[in-house]
């Protein structure tokens, strides 16, 4: 499993819009991903109800875990990776 911890760039947090994007480049990955807020309990990064219910706010830390090894895991932890980091509240 390899896991990366990141820091949420969006001003308003993961809220609907940034969630959505995430939660689908999550169930687009075709491997089992988990995300936790700080060292709270993981839930499946596919579930926009569940990374919703995190609360996750600007600037918050939040780890990735993926269930698999090689490049295609770290390619999967680049792109959410990403998606996180990226202010999508920017205009």
């Amino acid at each position: 499993m390899a896991t990366r911890t990141v820091r949420i760039g969006s001003s308003h947090g993961l809220h609907a819009r940034p969630a959505k994007l995430f939660t689908q480049a999550a169930k687009d990955a075709g491997v089992p991903v988990t995300i936790a807020k700080g060292s709270g309990k993981p839930v499946n990064a596919a579930s926009i109800l569940g990374v919703i219910a995190l609360a996750v706010e600007h600037g918050d830390y939040v780890t990735l875990s993926v269930d698999g090894e090689g490049a295609a895991t770290e390619g999967t932890l680049d792109t959410l990776s990403e998606l996180l980091v990226t202010d999508h509240d920017e205009q």
